[in-house]
């Protein structure tokens, strides 16, 4: 019986520690490793561009030709590129990437939300779905590039590491 009282003993004693002061872990913050430009040309603007070829036709006076994916490594693709985009709105609104804590962030949500719904969209090998995100990433890239390079006035092409190609 006294072995069992020992055991008690040392679990308590364990326990007790347990509860104590724990060493200071150090935080990692995350933070950018280039500039927006870098982030947008690089990372962002490939991806997008991959979904934005993979939904909808183009009419040519040959014909329409439909812009979908024809199979599953076609879909993974854009699952992939989708996924990207997603998780780019996520990372620029990390410190070295965002302009402000305002809007910029708006944006930046909005463009994770618009690649979910892509990353979905491919996911369910829907075009018509994958079509209207690809309009939505559209509509808040050319949302933020108005507000933070047309009307910062750029015409020299960069402005705060965000430089207007289009």
């Amino acid at each position: 019986m006294n072995w069992l009282k020992a055991r008690y003993g040392i679990l308590v004693c364990l326990l007790l520690a347990a509860c104590g002061p724990q060493p200071e872990q150090s935080a990692i913050q995350p933070a950018a490793t280039g500039s927006a430009y870098q982030m947008m040309t690089e990372y962002l603007e490939p991806a997008a561009d991959k979904i934005w070829d993979s939904a909808g036709a183009i009419i040519t006076i040959e014909g329409e030709e439909d812009l979908q994916p024809t199979t599953d490594e076609g879909w993974a693709a854009v699952v992939h590129a989708a996924t990207v985009v997603a998780e780019g709105g996520n990372l620029l609104m990390l410190k070295g990437y965002a302009a402000d804590q305002g809007d910029w962030i708006e944006y930046a949500q909005g463009l994770t939300k618009a690649g979910l719904k892509a990353r979905q969209a491919a996911l369910d090998q829907d075009d018509e779905a994958l079509f209207n995100a690809g309009g939505e990433i559209y509509n808040v890239c050319r949302a933020c590039h108005n507000k933070y390079i047309v009307e910062a006035g750029v015409e020299a092409g960069v402005e705060a590491g965000v430089e207007a190609n289009e």
